[in-house]
């Protein structure tokens, strides 16, 4: 008996050194540039040089307005997406503990009792009799002894898969970071907007009713009142629009926080928001690596290389061990007495000669891999030209606004000057309408491309992967 524990303990020592059969893991190259891009584009620079990196900066100090700050709170307490996607993560972590208690044996405690009639014509005597026999085992059963790594591998396939569904967790955690500060964006511009349609509907209407009075003296023709008119049912209209928009914001804003959103904490406008803290986006692209998206996708490709080990393995013997020890009588009672005890032994090997299933399944793992290289790859180029596009409007959106704001002071004059010139029956009342087309169509603009301004730093911030707190679920 002695001997038999000895031997099961260095078969479990070996079995605990035993290595895996999968191949050495060597991360990619990134199939992308090692700086970001550069060009007249990305010629305005508008970090300033002591600015934090992204990764750097938590969340929480990146959103700098209390309001806003508060609502993503609750969205990470709130969101059910984000809850399921932790949920998951505790899933995968249970999967990959099942995995590793495969490398553990079995233990079972088994009592039994049998009791069987023999007949006569069965018997060795000759005689019918009842036999029984009570039993108390402890022991193994067809527990793997992993030479050859393969229950090793999938336990390392099992861990790889885990740690990227925590890596998309925490990707998704920046991502509702960034689409609730967006959509808060949106609802202040729509807010906005909103004000400034109102607004011109009352000075449309105040415009029309004079006209309307100077056509009832006949100083004014019916074409110009009819143009009036017009223009009142075209702000009317842009009312109701963009009163359905800031309502459609606030039911996504909801959704996204998962609760309803106090009045209080909502923006009147884009300029009641404190802007995010500005950052550095750095010159080399390397930052994409620790991107949350990028580093699943290097779990999956590591998963990859583990499930080959899993496939080599197969191809080689796989051995496994019953063995119980306990005591066995004929009577209860003797069933714990001197001389009662029973144990067994049974390894078991299993030599495969041949099954063409194996050989395309470790085809299968090898493809597998490839395709995982490739979506990593993918992963990597897809961030790079995101980071690009995003550096891209960083570096001209200051231009853009100060033109649309030259504009809007232009096109206001020459709204100013059209009026005038219409009042004293110099110029028809079109150059009126023209003015006031384009006067409103410049101050919306120039709203959208403020938003845009305060978007494109949230993106930026997404886009390199955020800061180092967003790891945490909720810290």
């Amino acid at each position: 008996m002695k001997k038999t524990v000895l031997l099961l303990t260095v078969v479990l020592m070996f079995f605990l050194g035993a290595c895996t059969m999968a191949p050495r893991y060597t991360q990619p190259e990134p199939p992308v540039p090692s700086e970001w891009p550069s060009g007249a584009a990305y010629e305005e620079k508008a970090e300033k040089p002591t600015a934090p990196a992204a990764a750097q900066l938590p969340w929480r100090d990146f959103i700098t307005d209390e309001r806003l700050r508060e609502i993503i709170e609750t969205a990470l307490l709130n969101n059910r997406d984000l809850r399921m996607a932790a949920l998951n993560v505790e899933l995968t972590k249970a999967m990959y503990g099942i995995s590793t208690a495969s490398l553990l044996p079995s233990v079972n405690a088994i009592g039994t009792w049998f009791r069987e009639r023999v007949p006569a014509d069965l018997s060795p005597s000759g005689s019918a009799y009842t036999s029984e026999k009570f039993s108390v085992n402890l022991g193994i059963t067809a527990w793997e002894i992993d030479f050859f790594g393969r229950i090793r591998s999938l336990k390392d396939k099992a861990l790889e898969e885990y740690l990227a569904t925590e890596e998309a967790r925490r990707g998704f955690q920046l991502a509702l970071i960034s689409a609730v500060a967006q959509s808060y964006l949106a609802l202040a511009a729509d807010r906005e907007a909103l004000k400034l349609v109102t607004a011109t509907l009352e000075a449309q209407e105040t415009s029309y009713k004079l006209i309307r009075k100077r056509y009832e003296v006949g100083m004014a023709s019916e074409i110009d009142l009819r143009r009036a008119q017009s223009q009142v049912e075209i702000a009317r209209g842009d009312v109701a629009r963009y009163s359905q928009w800031v309502a459609q914001d606030e039911n996504a804003l909801n959704l996204l926080v998962g609760s309803i959103v106090k009045e209080e904490l909502l923006p009147a406008n884009l300029e009641s928001i404190s802007p995010p803290k500005e950052f550095s986006a750095g010159v080399s692209s390397e930052v994409l690596l620790r991107r949350p998206d990028v580093v699943a996708a290097e779990h999956r490709l590591k998963a990859a290389h583990a499930n080959i080990g899993t496939a080599r393995a197969a191809f080689f013997p796989r051995i496994s061990l019953t063995t119980t020890v306990g005591t066995a009588s004929a009577d209860l009672a003797g069933l714990f007495k001197s001389g009662s005890g029973v144990w067994s032994f049974a390894p078991q090997i299993i030599m495969p000669i041949f099954d063409a299933r194996t050989w395309f399944a470790y085809r299968v793992t090898k493809v597998e891999r490839e395709m995982s290289v490739a979506q990593y790859e993918k992963t990597i180029q897809t961030a790079f030209r995101e980071v690009a596009d995003a550096l891209a409007v960083k570096g001209t959106i200051n231009k853009q606004l100060a033109a649309q704001q030259a504009l809007v002071d232009a096109v206001t004059e020459t709204y100013r000057l059209a009026q005038l010139r219409y009042d004293k029956g110099i110029d028809s009342y079109l150059s009126v309408l023209d003015a006031q087309r384009s006067f409103y169509s410049a101050q919306q603009a120039l709203i959208m491309l403020r938003l845009a301004q305060a978007s494109n730093l949230i993106g930026l911030y997404k886009t390199l992967g955020g800061g180092q707190e967003n790891q945490d679920n909720n810290k």
